[in-house]
């Protein structure tokens, strides 16, 4: 995507915005956070911003995510108590702040940070326009496409379906547990962050969820970035589904628009979606007005 001067401008403060906005806003938890178990060694700790997932077994230690500065003391303690470190790794689905803004706390307790390979440059890009790029600690470990960890009864697995939420989301897949960290490719029923700077893409958003319900069954439990309070931040393949109709429904209401000779401003001002009721808005800055935008420059942009 070519954005000109004034576009960079924009879309830069708004992801500015997004890795500020979770120190404050997003999950606002007492200050020790809320660790809750789902199965077989895998839970969930929520505090501010992005979910942490974690794995914790007498043979393995995992850590999905690693919020905010301020809260990822609390999760290393709890994890502590769960098992003595080091870990064997701390996985970031992206490169967000308040997915990586912990890395530095959880950095001496962990053998290695793992991420998809876009994820270091896109995190020292973001950074760079936040100007606090001395805060950062990076993967040392990055894939492509793939990456696997066989830890005896328990294998991770972590996959990149190509740009979505950003560049380079990660899944991760608690293989025998059955228990599988999407990162922010979920926002389930909050209007979503789509990062065109950072790589997004709506239409690969859409792809990456019917693949990922395509590889998984009624059996699985899915680990969200962020939920609304109603649904939280867990649930089931079909939650899935309905984040892929909501980008399908943003998608045809800007084509339409755009079919109907309307203007940007007059497309992008819908203050709700027919059939997506119960989707809500934790601020401005998660909002339908700016995921309109977002779409309707994903869309023009590659148009022609």
């Amino acid at each position: 995507m070519k954005l000109d001067r004034r576009e960079f401008a924009r879309w830069s403060a708004l992801a500015a915005a997004a890795a500020a906005l979770p120190s404050t806003r997003l999950f606002a938890a007492d200050e020790a956070g809320r660790f809750t178990g789902i199965r077989s060694g895998v839970g969930t700790f929520v505090a501010q911003g992005g979910t942490i997932g974690w794995l914790m077994t007498p043979e393995a230690a995992i850590v999905v995510d690693a919020q905010m500065p301020k809260t990822a003391p609390a999760c290393v303690a709890g994890l502590k108590e769960r098992r003595k470190p080091p870990f064997d790794a701390l996985i970031n689905t992206h490169h967000h702040g308040d997915h990586t803004g912990g890395n530095g706390v959880f950095r001496p307790v962990v053998h290695h940070i793992v991420a998809q390979e876009n994820v270091p440059g896109l995190q020292k890009a973001a950074a760079e326009r936040r100007g606090n790029l001395n805060e950062q600690t990076y993967a040392d470990v990055t894939f492509a496409n793939s990456w696997r960890l066989d830890l005896g009864r328990e294998k991770v697995h972590a996959d990149f379906r190509g740009p979505a939420h950003t560049g380079g989301d990660a899944t991760v897949h608690f293989v025998n547990a059955n228990v599988v960290h999407v990162g922010d490719l979920v926002f389930n029923r909050w209007y979503p962050f789509i990062d065109l700077p950072g790589g997004a893409s709506v239409r690969g958003w859409i792809s990456a969820l019917e693949a990922i319900h395509a590889r998984f069954d009624d059996d699985t439990v899915f680990i969200f970035g962020h939920g609304s309070s109603r649904f939280g931040i867990t649930g089931k393949r079909q939650d899935l589904l309905v984040q892929r109709d909501f980008f399908a429904a943003l998608l045809e209401h800007v084509e339409k628009g755009l079919k109907a000779g309307e203007s940007r401003e007059r497309i992008t001002t819908a203050t709700s979606l027919p059939g997506f009721p119960d989707h809500t808005s934790p601020g401005s800055f998660l909002s339908l007005p700016k995921c309109l935008a977002a779409a309707y420059d994903d869309l023009t942009a590659h148009s022609g």
